[in-house]
């Protein structure tokens, strides 16, 4: 006897539909577990991070520099180069390209803040006989620079306040060039500066007195047109060398000088118009090696405390208005090599003292003879 079949035709293909559909799902949901199981990703539904490209060096135009620090002081250096108005020795023949740490007077160095880069640290242009109008733009707009020298160039005009902005800058050399107008202030507020050149220029005018009580290992102010009585501060710092010689300083030279009575190595006041007599106080400079205040107004005795100075190699006091006998423990001092004391009213050495203290400035090759 025939069964007849429960599904019709239909019935039979939308069920056999359905299963093939069902199997392509299954497949489907198989291989993203295998996907997600092979980049780490199963289960958690977290979305991984699309790969960034390699980081690139920083560059302008056509140029690819060694640090972002370069890039900045890249135009500041082209624009000074073409300021520039005389380069007799071709000095900013080297100044092109990107390797500014190749450029001919300058030098990179890791700043303070970040040693895993690379800036402008330093420049030293001694002698290279550039000629500009100005700094301006140039030196106070590299802000890692820690030290520069200009000696013997022709640079002139002032000193920009925005130097005060180089926090790093602790030496400062543009001696020998025709830089003018007054001192500029905004040295004072630059903590770090320990070395300040100045010397061969054309500045005038008061120096303030801070200057002289600022931290400064070394300062040369000598052969300006500075005009201005010399402070009572002048020996309230560290200063080890202090020149302020060729000027127009006057007045006595101030007591204040014995607190500088650590430190202070030499002090050259020669050529000014200094006056009134010598302070016992010069005797304190226990550290002083030169002492130079020649062709001055001086006048009075030496004071013996002068020979308290054992370090002393160099002592002049010639062309003032100084009087009276020089001390013979002066002369007895084991370093002094150079004693001027020339073109003054000195009465001559006594007879009673055996060797006699011209005969020993004689022998030390330090002056002519010494005035009646």
């Amino acid at each position: 006897m025939n069964t007849k079949s429960c599904f019709s035709r239909s019935q039979i293909l939308i069920f056999i539909a359905v299963i093939v559909l069902v199997s392509l799902q299954v497949g489907t949901l198989a291989k993203s577990h295998k996907l997600e199981a092979v980049a780490g990703g199963g289960g958690g539904g977290v979305v991984l991070p699309v790969p960034q490209p390699p980081a690139s060096s920083p560059s302008v135009g056509q140029l690819i520099f060694a640090d972002l620090r370069l890039v900045v002081v890249y135009p500041v250096i082209q624009k000074f180069k073409n300021l520039i108005t005389s380069d007799p020795l071709n000095m900013t023949a080297s100044w092109v390209g990107a390797d500014i740490c190749n450029y001919r007077g300058f030098y990179c160095e890791s700043p303070p803040d970040n040693k895993s880069t690379i800036a402008l640290a330093s420049i030293d242009f001694n002698g290279f006989q550039l000629s500009a109008p100005t700094l301006d733009g140039f030196l106070d707009q590299l802000p890692d620079i820690a030290l520069f020298h200009a000696n013997s160039n022709n640079f002139a005009g002032a000193i920009s306040p925005n130097i005060a902005k180089l926090q790093y800058l602790y030496e400062l050399d543009i001696s020998n060039n025709k830089f003018s107008g007054p001192f500029p202030t905004a040295l004072l507020g630059m903590d770090s500066l320990s070395f300040l050149d100045v010397r061969f220029n054309s500045f005038s005018g008061a120096i303030p007195q801070q200057l002289f009580s600022k931290d400064l290992d070394a300062l040369f102010i000598n052969n300006n047109n500075f005009m201005m009585r010399l402070p009572d501060t002048i020996g309230s710092g560290r200063i080890l060398y202090l020149t302020p010689a060729n000027n127009k300083f006057f007045g006595p030279i101030p007591r204040g000088i014995a607190k500088a009575l650590e430190n202070l190595s030499e002090i050259l006041l020669l050529n000014n118009l200094l006056s009134g007599c010598l302070p016992y106080e010069l005797g304190l400079l226990k550290q002083a090696v030169v002492f130079d205040a020649g062709n001055n107004f001086l006048t009075g005795p030496l004071p013996f405390s002068l020979a308290c100075l054992e370090k002393l190699e160099v002592l002049n006091f010639s062309g003032n208005l100084l009087y009276g006998h020089i001390p013979e423990v002066l002369c007895g001092l084991g370093n002094l090599a150079n004693l001027s004391l020339s073109d003054n009213y000195f009465l001559e050495a006594d007879q009673e003292r055996g060797v006699g203290c011209e005969e020993k400035l004689h022998s030390r090759s330090a002056v002519p003879a010494i005035s009646d």
